[in-house]
């Protein structure tokens, strides 16, 4: 075993529940060695607010909070930024990256999620733009800021507000999603039909019950042809796919650690390998991936406490969870589609609730519009605790 006495906590990423793990460790521990070892240049931002940088007229730049090397030293730890982790050794307790082997004591998979890009025919399909990471956002902003004509994949949560933040900002968008309805595991069929209607107020063209089959170069060399299921055909400057987001376990499962669609953790965030751990949009918890920040944060605050040496078990509230739509904004909490026994609506000229009622009775989620979000937290007491 290559580990010494001395060797650190290490924590492979550097998105938002990498860092909110090292804030938690240094509220009470402030010399604990930590490295962080990152694809990218482990800048510090908030990954929400890509959903609406187009209204905003913001750039990649306007987002970062901090350089990767401030927080670095604001919170005493070694950054490895654009280095990539090759493989991981459980039976040696280190890693291989740059080149080189790296002990740890513990190691933290904090590895996130990449966006998914459905298979689709043609020649520009590699023209296909994901807005997952303030990377994939750089890369492609100039081009983004010049389209007038957008195409979205997906009409889940992301796509959703992606769209909405798309036509406040003035461009043409297609919203294309092979279910029959707007955020459809997520939203019951009255809400989702009037966040369709607001959309459509907007200019936003819903092509629902439907897919894209191909994308090719259009005669000018300009603009893509996107040829739809229905076998209808639009020309667009850009297509962004927002169809959902798939785990990154490949080191995981490179190593032999347990993996499902994320990496799979038990209460305490532990894989099935001896001392490595998995938080954030990688890991899957009790057969579920919680792609959200509180549950990122929930899991940091834990396993800090585990890791320096009082094993804290995750115990999670129900989550509010606001969706960014603001032309009509919701939230929801619970779940409020499969499984429900029974809805309850409540709709006047002030907004929308949909309850959702398990088949003893209890409330197991619910979804508020406009101005009924005033009794999200009301609602949200009423679920129980998982």
């Amino acid at each position: 075993m290559l580990q010494s006495i001395d060797a650190p906590i290490v924590i492979i990423g550097s998105g938002f529940a990498a860092y909110q793990l090292i804030r938690a460790i240094r509220r009470t521990d402030a010399s604990t060695p930590i490295q962080v070892f990152t694809a990218d240049e482990g800048h510090d931002y908030n990954k929400p607010d890509l959903s609406h940088v187009f209204s905003k007229r913001q750039l990649a730049s306007d987002l970062v909070r901090s350089q990767g090397s401030e927080i670095a030293n604001e919170l005493n730890f070694e950054l490895y930024a654009n280095t990539y982790v090759e493989a991981i050794i459980p039976q040696r307790h280190s890693l291989i990256a740059a080149g080189r082997e790296f002990p740890y004591a513990k190691l933290v998979l904090a590895t996130g999620a990449r966006a998914f890009v459905p298979p689709m025919l043609g020649n520009a399909v590699d023209k296909v733009v994901t807005l997952n990471s303030l990377q994939e956002y750089q890369a492609a902003e100039s081009d983004l800021a010049l389209a007038k004509r957008v195409l979205v994949i997906g009409g889940g949560l992301i796509g959703t507000e992606l769209s909405m933040d798309l036509a406040s900002a003035g461009k043409k968008v297609i919203t294309v999603d092979p279910c029959m309805q707007l955020m459809a595991s997520l939203l019951p069929e009255y809400i989702a039909t009037q966040l369709g209607k607001q959309m459509q107020r907007q200019g936003v063209y819903l092509a629902l019950n439907n897919s894209v089959n191909s994308l090719n170069t259009a005669a000018d060399q300009a603009t893509i042809v996107a040829t739809l299921a229905s076998a209808e055909q639009l020309e667009v400057d850009m297509v962004i796919s927002a169809a959902g987001l798939l785990p990154n376990i490949q080191l995981a499962q490179q190593a032999g650690i347990s993996v499902g669609r994320g990496v799979l953790v038990n209460d305490y965030m532990e894989t099935s390998a001896k001392d490595i751990f998995a938080l954030g949009d990688c890991a899957e918890i009790n057969g579920k991936v919680l792609a959200y920040l509180q549950p990122a944060l929930l899991s940091a605050n834990a396993l800090a406490k585990t890791l320096l040496g009082q094993p804290t078990k995750l115990s999670m509230p129900a989550m509010l969870v606001k969706v960014k739509t603001p032309h009509y904004p919701i939230q929801l909490a619970g779940q409020a589609v499969d499984g429900v026994y029974r809805w309850q609506m409540d709709i006047d000229a002030q907004g929308s609730s949909v309850k959702a009622f398990a088949h003893n009775g209890d409330l197991q989620g619910f979804v508020v519009a406009e101005q009924h979000m005033n009794n999200a937290f009301s609602l949200l007491k009423a679920l129980p605790r998982t």
